[in-house]
């Protein structure tokens, strides 16, 4: 696979990395097969998609444990990124995110990163990141606990998630930002308009999850029915019955590109996210070999320029994101 760096300054990556949520999380809860996942991880390693990313949030903590389990031995060969700062409340997980609990206390961060080191059977992690800043904590004392774990070992470089331009200058006072993720795809392109072009000025990588649209962007998905019983994306705006309908416009545009440049819709919606700029590298999740197969070829894939024009040019979704 042809490879980037993490910024300006990070290791070398893949360009396409690999989002680890769904092996245990949200989507498709009783389809987990941990085997299948361990094979999509040793499977990604051999295609060099070398960024691997998990949280402890995710599970929780179940997915660190496959991620640990599913790396032994491959460690060294890969770039490896959790995240800190969300806790599932006794809801569990809505459409609206009201499940979910903030919290940046320093504490909480100090002992968070041994408990992930320990799932992850690891030293340390490539890439530690603020999983979402906790508003009634300042950020500049959560960033400050981060960066204690990369004066300690613990971390080589640490990140933000869903920030605006704002929290990332008030991190970069503190200590440096390696990274910041935030969902971007052909139908969630906020981040465009000031975070991915600040991430780009300052040397940052800019990791897209969600860059096929949670799955809706491969075109496999006609109608909410197609999605599993208990799947997250049941209850979210984009995946009902009229919205779902409505935004199939979206897909076909996408789909009559990928005939045009023999490839898969996948392909086409990674290549515009890897287009957007030097260091924006997705993070597309699969827990399907297969699928991991067919990310991992949108790396060799690039665009004419009519044809970002007309990705560009593609209406907003019905729905919000959650």
């Amino acid at each position: 696979m042809k490879t980037t760096t993490l910024g300006a300054a990070g290791p070398e990556v893949g360009v396409i990395g690999l989002g680890c949520m769904g092996m245990t999380h949200a989507y498709d809860p009783d389809g987990r097969d941990d085997a299948t996942s361990v094979a999509v991880l040793h499977r990604a390693v051999e295609l060099g998609v070398t960024l691997i990313d998990t949280a402890d949030v995710y599970g929780p903590y179940t997915n660190e444990e496959l991620v640990g389990r599913g790396l032994e031995g491959l460690r060294d060969r890969v770039v490896l990124a959790t995240k800190v700062g969300l806790e599932l409340g006794p809801q569990g997980l809505t459409s609206s995110m009201s499940g979910m609990k903030l919290n940046g206390r320093p504490e909480h961060v100090r002992r968070s990163i041994d408990e992930s080191l320990r799932r992850l059977r690891t030293d340390h992690v490539d890439l530690y990141q603020l999983h979402r800043v906790d508003t009634e904590v300042p950020i500049e004392e959560t960033w400050g606990a981060l960066a204690e774990a990369v004066q300690a070992g613990k971390a080589r470089a640490i990140g933000l998630s869903e920030v605006t331009v704002e929290q990332i200058e008030r991190a970069r006072a503190v200590h440096p930002v390696a990274s910041v993720q935030s969902e971007l795809s052909l139908w969630t392109r906020d981040a465009l308009a000031d975070v991915v072009p600040y991430c780009e000025a300052h040397g940052i990588a800019f990791l897209p999850f969600s860059p096929l649209g949670r799955g809706f962007l491969t075109g496999t998905m006609a109608s909410v029915d197609d999605l599993p019983a208990g799947d997250w994306r049941r209850t979210m705006p984009r995946f009902q019955a009229e919205t779902i309908a409505a935004n199939q416009a979206i897909v076909a545009a996408v789909r009559a590109i990928a005939d045009r440049a023999g490839a898969t819709p996948a392909q086409v919606a990674l290549a515009w996210v890897r287009a957007q700029g030097a260091y924006v590298i997705p993070i597309p999740g699969t827990k399907t070999p297969k699928y991991l197969v067919d990310n991992a070829a949108a790396g060799d894939l690039t665009l004419s320029d009519a044809d970002l024009a007309e990705l560009d040019a593609l209406p907003a979704p019905e729905g919000t994101r959650y």
